[in-house]
């Protein structure tokens, strides 16, 4: 994502644990944050005009942390009065070409399931807040294309266990939706184009 917001020459504020950890980020300003504080989440997004979501952690619960940063987010964001947010989520929280959101179909891998079941719970979140953020979640259709090369293109679609796409075509999504003028308000997938 910074390589695309850099590549589109806009400024960047990049909020982590630990700014030591991410050196040589060229024109990032790099600062301290916590995702689950409404008050931090307000001061450092104060003056911006898009905010996006894509932090997680295996130190605390998916079901605590994931709801927990949605709201916070909402909260904080509406106070600073930064309209728009655009956060990345989970394929397994997509509907399939039936409706049915993948994590409950038949098959669909379950290793990692607290987890999605921590993201669907953040996606909760955003769905029953009243807000004047505009907000999005854009989730991989299916899986990454690890080591694929950038297609530069992608397309929305639904959840599907075979769609692929790379990190690089993933950004441009994410970047196109904080310039579009208005998110809607839901969840859509996004597969190579």
């Amino acid at each position: 994502m910074l390589a695309e917001a850099a590549a589109r020459d806009w400024d960047v504020t990049a909020v982590v644990r630990d700014p030591s950890r991410h050196a040589g980020l060229g024109r990032v300003s790099l600062v301290a944050g916590d995702v689950t504080s409404p008050d931090a989440v307000a001061s450092l997004s104060e003056g911006h005009d898009a905010a996006v979501h894509a932090a997680a952690t295996l130190a605390v619960p998916a079901a605590e942390f994931f709801p927990a940063a949605a709201s916070s987010l909402l909260t904080g964001l509406a106070a600073a009065r930064v309209p728009r947010l655009v956060a990345v989520g989970l394929a397994s929280q997509l509907p399939d070409v039936t409706g049915v959101p993948l994590i409950d179909t038949p098959g669909y891998p379950s290793e990692h399931r607290d987890f999605m079941l921590g993201h669907g719970a953040g996606l909760s979140v955003f769905r029953r807040a009243s807000t004047p953020v505009d907000w999005l979640v854009v989730a991989p259709a299916g899986d990454f294309d690890h080591g694929g090369a950038p297609t530069g293109g992608y397309r929305f679609v639904p959840g599907a266990a075979s769609a692929l796409i790379t990190y690089a075509d993933l950004a441009v999504a994410v970047a196109d939706e904080i310039a579009r003028p208005r998110h809607h308000r839901l969840l859509v997938g996004v597969a190579a184009g």
